[in-house]
């Protein structure tokens, strides 16, 4: 993958591109207007990873991309457009403070930056070597210097100084809400698209007058409950299911942090999740569900790149109203060619996730005819 060239004076016509792909691509679906949420133009990503490259007494952060003939180059990487400004400042600074610490230098091969648009901070230093507790005293003193917590990783290895998350917050209908994110698991990298994603999502999910619906939602791969959290309030319940320990475990802190109360998050997969629905599928995490007294109108996907599967689509089709977040366009309308059979596009969007690129994610709402 190419580094990202960030070109504010051109993004504009850049995101008018991918608007017209979207179009292009999507048009026999007779889809109503693409709505497009833009990213800012420079530092958007929150998080962020680089190798630390040496050569002789200097390091310094470094990404990888193909030259004409398919070799892969280093490149140099003093200060990245595409990163958060916390982010950037952060760079030059480590630098400074390893480049004669041997204890936190030697054979540091990968640091990966987790941020918030608040400034809280997170480093994670990657080693090819044992932690000891000389590092860990040195590292310590890095935290001071940087004002950021700091994991050390190493083979068979994981030391957390301070803490494990971040807690980035969000602005969804006038309210705040709050999001712990934990070091190496997944997250929005953008936090305006994201805040732009669940706003659009709790809009196209309310119910007449923006009123509370009188029925549930259903949401699959739910992660650490991004948007669970943002739609609980436009349902009278709702039940999410994710496949990731680490990922539930922060869903339902993340849930307890901002008193949703009408929320049940199962560690289960999609396929296990219909096979319960359908009563093939029984056992303690069934039941704590209940899902006989749910009345589910609604359901919520937000698949992995691969989309869902002929079967996933069947199972979605049974409810009135879809909401499909998509991180992978192709996909995506392989999957409208099996939904559309029974169901309209009643609102599409494109959220600019990754500038300067050629991603694209989308938003569809897709309700029954």
């Amino acid at each position: 993958m190419s580094v990202p060239v960030v070109a504010p004076d051109q993004y504009s016509a850049l995101l008018d591109a991918k608007r017209q792909r979207i179009i292009d691509q999507f048009a026999r679906f007779k889809a109503p207007p693409l709505e497009v949420f833009a990213s800012p133009a420079s530092h958007y990503r929150m998080r962020c990873e680089f190798r630390i490259w040496h050569e002789g007494d200097d390091l310094f952060h470094a990404m990888f991309e193909a030259d004409t003939d398919g070799v892969k180059q280093t490149v140099r990487m003093d200060q990245y457009d595409v990163a958060s400004r916390r982010i950037n400042t952060l760079m030059t600074q480590l630098v400074d403070a390893i480049r004669d610490r041997p204890v936190l230098r030697h054979r540091l091969f990968q640091v990966e930056y987790l941020t918030t648009r608040q400034g809280e901070t997170l480093v994670t230093l990657v080693y090819h070597r044992k932690l000891d507790d000389e590092w860990e005293q040195a590292a310590r003193e890095l935290e001071t210097t940087l004002d950021a917590a700091i994991i050390g990783r190493a083979r068979k290895q994981r030391l957390v100084l301070t803490r494990e998350s971040v807690t980035e917050h969000l602005t969804v209908a006038g309210r705040v809400f709050s999001y712990q994110q934990v070091e190496n698991s997944f997250t929005q990298p953008n936090a305006d698209i994201a805040e732009s994603m669940l706003n659009w999502a709790r809009e196209v999910t309310q119910g007449d007058e923006g009123q509370r619906r009188e029925t549930d939602l259903v949401e699959l791969y739910c992660g650490n409950g991004n948007f669970t959290i943002a739609l609980a309030d436009n349902f009278r319940r709702v039940v999410a299911t994710e496949i990731s320990r680490t990922s539930v475990a922060s869903a339902q802190h993340n849930l307890a942090l901002n008193g949703i109360d009408n929320a049940h998050v199962a560690r289960m997969s999609s396929e296990e999740f219909a096979q319960a629905l359908s009563g093939e599928k029984t056992g303690r995490r069934v039941s704590e569900m209940a899902l006989e007294s749910h009345d589910f109108s609604t359901v919520l996907v937000d698949p992995p790149r691969a989309g869902l599967d002929t079967d996933s689509c069947e199972q979605i089709a049974r409810f009135d109203d879809i909401v499909y977040i998509s991180c992978n366009p192709d996909t995506l309308e392989t999957n409208l060619e099996q939904l559309g059979r029974t169901h309209d596009i009643h609102r599409f969007a494109l959220f600019d996730q990754f500038p300067y690129t050629d991603h694209c994610e989308c938003g569809v709402l897709l309700r029954r005819r």
